[in-house]
């Protein structure tokens, strides 16, 4: 099993290309980043895991933030939990993630979730209702666009003719794309458009092995499983191992350089020997 890092990169906290070495030198395999453009004082809708997270409100565009990591780094693969794609132009975050997949020699992996502040993405003139029907589209028109020298794109909220749009993606055929959330909706998208799945630390471990029974009758064994914001439980993670989890990325607060890196130490150590299982 592969060990993560999940964190928000903001301007009151540890930067990001000294966060990104700090993590590759303590030996964890990834770095995931999430995103809101901004959060609207007013709410209708609540945080899913309760208080929203102080980060939440001062976080760094991740994509930016991980051209940092990528230039501090050579190994250590970089993700986005989530991005929300729904809130971005098509065009622009194909080129973005592919020139970073480029810059970091393919390793970036495309974290992507139709989100949950409703605020937020009605100030981007999207409409909740169609938020997963968008996203599934935004994924299938990304794949041409990163994959095609003229892409074209026709479906009922994204469609295009034939477009020249470089960079391509340094992986091939394309940076792996990780869908979160766990309806009926978002795993069809799973098995029908990505390359993993990002479900969060709280999936209780029967719903991880029944999701991976799932993707096996699926035809779709190769998806990887990725839970995210994990504490670090040794017991959780010998759990998720058994229940068939591929990595797991571990939830550090933002903090200052000093103590991030303390935090990363006090990590290190409690992981080491669940290496050696």
């Amino acid at each position: 099993m592969d060990f993560g890092i999940a964190t928000s990169v903001t301007d009151e906290g540890i930067r990001p290309g000294v966060l990104g070495a700090a993590v590759e030198e303590r030996g964890f395999d990834s770095l995931f980043l999430p995103e809101h453009s901004h959060i609207p004082v007013s709410r209708e809708t609540p945080y899913p895991g309760g208080d929203l997270p102080p980060g939440a409100l001062r976080n760094l565009d991740p994509l930016i933030a991980l051209t940092a990591v990528a230039g501090t780094t050579s190994d250590l693969r970089l993700g986005t939990a989530v991005a929300l794609m729904i809130q971005r132009d098509v065009f622009y975050t194909a080129k973005e993630v592919a020139s970073l997949d480029l810059l970091s020699g393919g390793r970036v992996v495309f974290g992507v979730g139709a989100g949950w502040n409703v605020e937020e993405m009605r100030n981007h003139g999207v409409d909740p209702r169609t938020r997963g029907a968008l996203l599934t589209e935004q994924l299938q028109a990304l794949k041409e666009i990163w994959t095609k020298d003229e892409a074209e794109f026709h479906g009922t909220h994204i469609d295009f003719d034939p477009v020249f749009a470089w960079p391509k993606p340094a992986r091939k055929p394309h940076p792996p794309i990780y869908v979160a959330g766990g309806g009926r909706a978002s795993l069809e998208r799973l098995a029908a458009h990505a390359d993993g799945w990002l479900p969060h630390a709280v999936t209780p471990p029967e719903e991880l092995r029944r999701v991976r029974s799932w993707l096996d009758d699926r035809g779709r064994a190769d998806v990887r499983i990725s839970v995210f914001g994990a504490p670090a439980d040794p017991e959780l993670v010998r759990g998720l191992a058994g229940a068939g989890v591929d990595e797991v990325s571990f939830l550090v607060p933002t903090l200052p350089e000093a103590e991030t890196l303390e935090h990363l130490d006090r990590l290190k150590k409690i992981l080491e020997p669940l290496r050696q299982e």
